[in-house]
């Protein structure tokens, strides 16, 4: 990578964000930040301390995304602002002929998914997720082991998001936008961690889709309980997000997916996955595969003589050495960057795309199908669990789309 051009990208909202992906830039090749913009002046000042503090040249700085946009030496973006702002931004990007990479969140509307899918097919420029996840080294081992037919015929998956996050219930007083969407919206606001793996690993837009999701909520009690324990009062608001959200998801190839959202309860982090087929199971929270031929298994006698077999976890690190994606053989040893290095092969896929003038690994109907799960399970809690059905943002081109351009990125093949 250290031989490729290196690419001059920009960087719309400055927030927490930002300095995480900044963090792993610092450690990357072939990358430089030119112009970044954000309407705090108070957030840009604190950007230039951290270029000058690395002894970067500083970059461009602008109030407004829009004259960042007029920048011709700007070939790429990377948007990460709030939930409420980075698709319109994504669409703007895209309609001046500029590569972004947008960060994770739920979508508000399936109308302003529908803008970035236009957007992005007008244009002929891609829209990429930076859904860093899909990089893991457990999910791209088992992406790896599925292509090579090891799990039989994928029938069901799991996945989710379930991280203690009740902080969030006290920075609604600071207009934090995701503690906010907490407070009024009830839906699994928070999809792509889990489901971006998944979805991959199933083909969805590239042989099968997302069909219906049939969504319910809990009641709301974390967040005002950690409210109370925070203010040592009783709490003067409530919160809509119900503690725990539960979506099923029907797959137009007969696979179901249960999704599983909680942010507000104490618990360890989990992304709750699952990939179980024919011939083998994969369960993340017991750091263990089973894979029919390969792990344990044999047979035992119940107390009245009757033969039973029994079947054992394999660890999961064992099958490291031999099914690491090709991606981790190169990187496991030498690993940079934040969340365990995937932060670094999300923006290295994403690079690789804008130098290549090629389709993003994740591309904008990935992003749209993702994100609609937010709006679309929202509607079905409110509509008492029913089936909500999914959008075609493909306009059936799922059914037999071109294969991929060959790329060691991709999510879709192993090459």
């Amino acid at each position: 990578m250290s031989e490729e051009r290196v690419v001059k990208i920009g960087i719309i909202g400055l927030g927490a964000r930002a300095e995480t992906l900044l963090a792993s830039i610092f450690e990357m090749p072939g990358i430089a930040v030119t112009a970044v913009c954000d309407t705090r002046p108070e957030r840009i000042a604190k950007i230039e301390s951290i270029f000058d503090s690395h002894k970067a040249p500083r970059p461009k700085a602008f109030p407004d995304y829009r004259q960042l946009l007029d920048d011709p030496e700007v070939e790429a973006l990377f948007v990460p602002t709030s939930w409420n702002s980075h698709l319109t931004i994504a669409c703007e990007c895209m309609k001046r002929g500029k590569y972004v990479g947008i960060e994770v969140g739920g979508a508000s509307s399936i109308e302003e998914l529908w803008q970035l899918v236009h957007a992005s097919e007008s244009t002929g420029v891609s829209c990429m997720m930076l859904e860093n996840c899909c990089y893991g080294r457990n999910e791209l081992m088992v992406l790896n082991m599925v292509r090579k037919g090891m799990f039989g015929e994928l029938i069901y998956c799991e996945c989710g998001y379930e991280h203690d996050l009740s902080e969030m219930a006290w920075a609604t007083e600071k207009r934090l936008e995701r503690a906010l969407h907490n407070q009024h919206r009830n839906g699994d606001l928070y999809p792509t961690h889990g489901i971006g793996p998944i979805a991959k690993i199933l083909r969805i837009n590239r042989g099968n889709r997302f069909m219906t999701i049939s969504s319910h909520a809990t009641k709301a009690r974390g967040f005002v309980s950690a409210l109370e324990d925070y203010t040592g009062k009783r709490a003067d608001k409530t919160f809509l997000e119900g503690d725990i959200v539960t979506s099923v998801i029907h797959c137009a190839n007969g696979e179901n997916i249960t999704l599983t959202h909680g942010v507000s309860l104490p618990r360890p982090y989990s992304r709750n996955c699952r990939v179980q087929g024919t011939k083998g199971i994969w369960l993340e929270n017991t750091k263990g595969i089973y894979i029919e031929g390969i792990s344990p298994k044999y047979e035992k006698l119940d107390v009245a003589g009757n033969p039973y077999t029994v079947h054992e976890w394999s660890p999961i690190n064992s099958f490291h050495e031999k099914y690491d994606h090709p991606i981790w053989q190169d990187f496991r040893n030498n690993v940079v960057g934040g969340h365990g290095g995937m932060d670094a092969l999300a923006m290295s896929a994403f690079l690789d795309a804008v130098r290549r003038k090629v389709p993003t690994p994740i591309d904008v109907y990935d992003v749209a199908a993702w994100m609609s799960i937010t709006c679309l399970s929202e509607q079905s809690i409110a509509l008492g669990g029913m089936p909500v059905p999914f959008p075609d943002f493909t306009n059936g081109k799922w059914i037999d789309r071109e294969p991929d351009i060959p790329s060691k990125w991709s999510l879709n093949e192993v090459y």
